[in-house]
């Protein structure tokens, strides 16, 4: 996999037409060769890239990427610390992490996805959700969450889309490795064409009592 961070000038948004989140997905696919087929795509197949938007400051708006396959040049915009993220990064016990979440549970009757909307509720989700589906255990007691704006935009067909949003971040100890390694990968959680999901670590020495 490869890291790599997006800096877009205001005069980068302006020329790129970013006026919502969807043009920021847009903005960041138009970065890579399209593998899949329509039917792949139809069929939820994993796009090989995952993003964050860490904000802005003076010197412009930051985006991390992190993909199978190495960026195109931008037409706007300046990719810098382009980095291959070597084995041995994710052979470590204990991580610093923080991700941007979109959480969601099924309603048993209807079965439809409603959003998660308090801190409480996103720690103990996440929190039960760690182990079984992404490969590490969390403290949710010891969980830092804040709710984030919700996401709203229209498709290219109009149709409106909507997405609650979370920051998560803390401590996470990893229990099985290959499931920890594939959600590094893939992201984890819904919504990941849009800026959710990708998992940003930092190792920590095993003896580490934070």
């Amino acid at each position: 996999m490869i890291a790599t961070m997006l800096t877009l000038t205001r005069k980068d948004v302006n020329a790129l037409r970013m006026t919502d989140d969807y043009s920021l997905h847009r903005v960041i696919y138009s970065l890579f060769e399209d593998v899949r087929s329509e039917a792949e795509k139809r069929s939820s197949v994993p796009s090989g890239l995952l993003f964050a938007d860490k904000g802005g400051d003076a010197k412009g708006r930051r985006i991390l990427i992190l993909s199978d396959r190495p960026p195109l040049q931008p037409a706007h915009g300046t990719l810098s610390a382009s980095w291959t993220v070597p084995d041995e990064f994710l052979q470590h016990r204990f991580y610093k992490f923080e991700v941007t979440l979109n959480p969601t549970r099924k309603e048993n009757k209807s079965g439809r996805r409603v959003p998660i909307k308090t801190r409480e509720e996103v720690a103990a989700w996440f929190g039960g959700k760690s182990l079984a589906s992404w490969g590490f255990s969390v403290d949710p007691a010891r969980l830092d969450v804040r709710m984030l704006p919700v996401m709203q935009f229209s498709k290219q067909d109009d149709r409106p889309v909507t997405h609650g949003a979370a920051s998560v971040s803390g401590m996470l100890r990893v229990e099985n490795r290959d499931l920890f390694i594939e959600s590094f990968n893939k992201g984890i959680g819904r919504g990941r064409a849009f800026g959710f999901g990708l998992l940003q670590i930092e190792p920590l020495k095993d003896d580490s009592n934070h």
